[in-house]
């Protein structure tokens, strides 16, 4: 095999152009078997837009066609798949894992593979009812407490733009075996070789069902409405858990992947003293844009044909602290993605098609536990929930939605002569593409004075760095809180936490960040889990 970098074409070449270019560099006529490994958009002479390639290609005589290679273009190339470590189990032991998000299904689904007939609880439902549950929350505002956008199959990133790239290291081909399983499950086949792959919301509920398919066909069991409520833990070993309702069901071996969300989980942990600390995180507020004014920056034209809604990525400092874009959505909605009465959380969706008139991401501030008034391990938690009872207060359960110049002045405490005709009134033409029931509300009154005023002052430096970024029409919504998990459950070099047997895992843990990341995370506990149970039946 060989490895071809930085080969360039025009968006728009076709497959015949790319053959005729890869013939070009390899020097032969013959016609070579070419895999795409990565594509990327180099925009620095927009509108005139390429695409940079790195490239696998399968040639005969490879090593006289090697010869006549520029070496610093080509290389030769030994590809190595992944591999689970253990294949074929056949004991007893049954695993135990917590939580149906990306971490939990990846780790059940491994270790069905390998023949462990894992148990996978899930406290909320199927992601075809949660799905119904959801939409009738967007419409009628009536919250399912335990089948939402926060829990449920697939976790969180069910509905979310479904981004999928990382910034993990990848040292054992995890990632690559992450993607490959999406492929297989139903997501299309650019997300193996894009630089900023995604699915969307309608290819994800598909491809969560699919998986869930996949590890009841290896043996594996999955419940729902199935929630835990108390661990059993006996000289310092997991023995089981206890499911809502009193069942309990015994088990050595237990993955806890509860999603960034499950504050009531976070609690449990707690009264059991199981090892935690509170961690930075970052909470802020989704902002609107026309898609078109995003497309114009980033491309050089308003709608490009072939790479369709452009997306961004932003960061600033702000009196040492960070404030940066989070989950950019293009051509997507801002989602009411609560979970908790009298509380109101939002994030960001969009569907694989990212069609829609607006763009949106987070624009969010970080935040350390020196910012939170408790010491303790649910310090971040108790922070998220006041910010999200002031958000719920604001707009009696709707979105608050606010105009950025009437957000800025707010904070800067200016307002030019005029101006207050316009405050509170959305600009024509530009109506917030929101899921959920909204209402126009002082969003400025949410975040602490520093925080805003951090907020402010990315605003109008990304300004700087896409042109409108900062325009007065923007519309500001809050409140983003859920961005990662407040909380870290401390793990050992074996993955256990403070109790052997119990495989903290996944965002929720505070060992992730996304779908692909805590996927990641997932193989790699089920890979501990499985030595752990191998070492255990040879003693």
């Amino acid at each position: 095999m060989l490895r071809i970098n930085q080969l360039q074409l025009p968006v728009g070449h076709s497959r015949e152009d790319l053959t005729a270019k890869v013939k070009k560099i390899l020097r032969t006529d013959k016609t070579p078997d070419i895999f795409v490994v990565r594509r990327s958009v180099d925009a620095r002479k927009k509108p005139d837009l390429y695409f940079n390639y790195i490239l696998n290609v399968k040639v005969d005589r490879q090593k006289e066609v090697y010869k006549r290679c520029d070496r610093k273009q080509v290389q030769v190339f030994e590809e190595r798949p992944y591999r689970f470590p253990v294949k074929g189990y056949q004991g007893k032991v049954r695993p135990v894992v917590i939580g149906s998000g990306p971490a939990g299904l990846f780790c059940a689904l491994m270790l069905a593979k390998a023949g462990f007939h894992p148990l996978l609880l899930e406290r909320g439902r199927p992601v075809r009812e949660r799905l119904r549950d959801v939409e009738n929350f967007w419409e009628k505002g009536k919250l399912a407490p335990e089948s939402n956008v926060q829990f449920g199959e697939g976790g969180a990133g069910t509905f979310s733009d479904g981004k999928l790239n990382t910034l993990v290291k990848d040292t054992y081909g995890r990632n690559r075996e992450v993607l490959r399983i999406f492929v297989k499950a139903g997501a299309p086949e650019e997300i193996l070789y894009d630089h900023k792959p995604h699915m969307g919301t309608d290819i994800l509920c598909n491809v969560v069902e699919n998986l869930r398919h996949a590890i009841e066909d290896a043996g594996g069991c999955i419940r729902f409405g199935a929630k835990v409520s108390d661990l059993q833990i006996k000289d310092g070993q997991i023995k089981g858990v206890v499911l809502d309702g009193g069942e309990e069901i015994g088990a050595s071996y237990v993955v806890l992947a509860p999603g960034h969300s499950a504050r009531d989980t976070f609690a449990m942990l707690k009264e059991r003293n199981i090892r935690m600390e509170a961690k930075p995180f970052a909470v802020g507020m989704r902002v609107e844009h026309p898609q078109r004014l995003i497309d114009q920056a980033q491309y050089g034209l308003e709608r490009h044909p072939v790479l369709g809604s452009a997306s961004y990525k932003v960061t600033a400092k702000s009196g040492g602290r960070g404030v940066y874009s989070f989950c950019m959505c293009p051509g997507g909605f801002v989602v009411n993605a609560s979970s908790e009465a009298g509380r109101l959380a939002i994030n960001g969706m969009s569907y694989s098609k990212r069609d829609g008139q607006n763009a949106n991401s987070a624009i969010i501030v970080s935040v350390s536990p020196e910012d939170f008034e408790d010491g303790g391990p649910l310090a971040g938690v108790e922070f998220q929930r006041k910010l999200e009872e002031k958000a719920y207060r604001l707009a009696k359960g709707k979105i608050p939605v606010e105009r950025y110049k009437d957000y800025k002045d707010a904070v800067l405490g200016s307002s030019a002569p005029g101006d207050g005709k316009e405050q509170g009134k959305i600009p024509d033409g530009f109506a917030p593409c929101i899921k959920g029931t909204w209402e126009y509300a002082a969003v400025h009154q949410i975040l602490p004075q520093e925080l805003r005023a951090a907020f402010v002052e990315g605003m109008e430096h990304f300004g700087r760095v896409i042109p409108g970024f900062n325009d007065g029409n923007a519309l500001v919504e809050g409140i983003e809180s859920r961005t990662s998990s407040p909380v870290r459950i401390l793990r050992n070099e074996k993955l256990q936490s403070s109790v052997k047997g119990l495989y903290p895992c996944g965002e929720g843990a505070g060992y992730a960040g996304g779908i692909t990341s805590a996927a990641m995370d997932g193989i790699q506990v089920a890979e501990m889990v499985a030595k752990h149970i191998l070492e255990a039946e040879k003693k």
